[in-house]
């Protein structure tokens, strides 16, 4: 008998769009009158005006519509789609040249005889590394480093998973501006990746702060007593695979340097370019520069008509990431054929991603194009009538947990629901960016432990640790981070 298998994610938005279209036939299509935000020009609906089409109006969807649903909903979101291939390809062009290897190569050789400061010093980088751009495939390369350091130092493997996985994991779970999170659910919500994320700041440290004292105590029980291990019974085998293998020392040389020093700065021109100085802060510094640029003679005329940064969008971002891209292969004096081959073999690593992207965005254009998004809307509201905005939050974030078991990409899972649950926090009278938050927490707590995560699984197979051992250690650790986000995001939806 055959072992029943979950079906890939392409497939099971494809059947969603399907499951959809043939509610549109049961479920009447409906309408709101909309308003324009000041704040963010974007189109929401107003609480109250929904009604009912008549029967000549409704616009249940047929086969053509399912069919054409992944094809316009890619059309929808092409700003997105682009956005993360370029991402792909500025990380396809920076992991080539060695430069984030051979930096926590270094770390880890400057911290020889004082192993235990790689442990806060390490997961803050990842952290970092998460909170920025979404690492997680990328931290698989470090394992093989990392773990014969710590088992030489005393500690086990299971320490070094922790670093990694825990580390890079809270970082996505606190993101600030990873495109492949809060970048695609701000797109789909229709607000600026900026809105929010003081509060995603302090998520981010905070439960980074638990998170390393949670592998700290862990280490230094282990370092104190072996046998406190979760992994005892395996220490004299694994010392005796690890400790035999030698991985590759890179060189931190001057090229690789400069490489991560223009890698930190685009993600520090991203957070710029996309905090709303101008409109919510009221801070004009970057309007008068332009303005002062743009009046010099020639130099305005050869710069072109700049966006100032507060201002930008996916289009900006895109032009960012590919400009870095190109000025890292100078650097590294990749040679145009190398550039060229390696950005498109990143670009193509994040195609699934892009695919996803279009075939959830087509679940929306079905339930609009269906009038069912605001029948949908309309019994949210009814819900939320006599529901305050700290419950509203809480549930939200209780709603996405399971949502992100069954739907582990967060870029499928922000442009699935975005565009459902970004309109009811109007009607909760919270700002989206709350939603947002919800999502991005949820999605960041169930991948530190979720077997459905390939990353996680991955790391485990590597370090010979089985799942059951791994979930032992953390879940606790898991439920103590829910916690906190909650009252966290209690706390700023009643401030909101």
């Amino acid at each position: 008998m055959k072992k029943l298998k979950m079906p890939t994610a392409y497939t099971l938005l494809f059947l969603i769009i399907v499951v959809i279209a043939a509610l549109t036939w049961a479920i009447p299509g409906g309408k709101y009158e909309t308003k324009v935000d000041k704040a963010t020009q974007q189109e929401i609906p107003v609480a109250g005006t929904y009604h009912q089409l008549p029967g000549k109006e409704q616009t249940p969807q047929g086969v053509w519509e399912v069919l054409n649903a992944p094809i316009n909903g890619f059309f929808d979101a092409k700003d997105i789609a682009l956005f993360v291939l370029v991402i792909g390809g500025f990380l396809g062009v920076v992991m080539k040249t060695g430069a984030i290897d051979a930096g926590i190569s270094r770390v880890i050789r400057k911290l020889k005889g004082r192993e235990q400061w790689l442990i806060p010093i390490l997961m803050v980088l990842f952290a970092i590394g998460g909170s920025t751009y979404g690492m997680a495939e990328e931290t698989i390369a470090f394992y093989p480093i990392l773990i014969p350091v710590l088992i030489a130092a005393g500690y086990d493997a299971l320490t070094a998973v922790s670093i990694i996985a825990l580390g890079a994991g809270i970082g996505c779970l606190g993101s600030t501006v990873n495109p492949f999170a809060t970048g695609i659910a701000s797109g789909f919500a229709g607000v600026s990746i900026g809105d929010g994320m003081g509060l995603r700041l302090i998520i981010l440290v905070v439960t980074l702060i638990i998170t390393i004292l949670f592998v700290m105590r862990y280490a230094k029980k282990v370092k104190d007593d072996p046998s406190k291990s979760l992994i005892a019974n395996m220490k004299s085998e694994n010392e005796k695979h690890f400790l035999t293998q030698k991985s590759e020392d890179i060189e931190f040389t001057g090229r690789r340097k400069a490489v991560l020093w223009v890698f930190g700065l685009t993600f520090v021109v991203m957070i710029l370019g996309v905090i709303p100085w101008a409109y919510k802060f009221n801070i004009t510094i970057f309007e008068d520069l332009v303005k002062a640029l743009s009046k010099i003679p020639f130099i305005g005329k050869l710069l072109g008509g700049m966006i100032p940064l507060g201002d930008w969008w996916f289009g900006e971002l895109t032009m960012l990431f590919l400009t870095s891209s190109i000025i890292i292969a100078f650097i590294f004096k990749m040679g145009e054929e190398n550039f060229t081959s390696t950005f498109i073999n990143g670009a193509r690593d994040l195609l699934g991603v892009a695919i996803i992207i279009g075939i959830s965005r087509g679940i929306t254009v079905v339930m609009d194009a269906g009038g069912m998004t605001a029948t949908v809307l309309h019994w949210g509201e009814g819900v939320l009538d006599n529901m305050g905005s700290i419950l509203f939050t809480n549930l939200s974030f209780l709603f996405y947990l399971p949502l992100s078991f069954l739907v582990p990409s967060t870029s499928g899972l922000a442009t699935l629901s975005m565009p459902i649950m970004a309109p009811l926090a109007d009607f909760a009278g919270i700002g989206r960016d709350l939603v947002i938050t919800s999502y991005q927490s949820a999605s960041g707590i169930v991948n530190l432990l979720t077997p459905t995560s390939a990353v996680i699984m991955g790391a485990l197979a590597i370090a010979r640790i089985p799942y059951s051992t791994y979930l032992k250690h953390v879940w606790k650790l898991v439920l103590v981070l829910s916690i906190i986000v909650m009252v966290i995001m209690s706390a700023a939806a009643l401030m909101s």
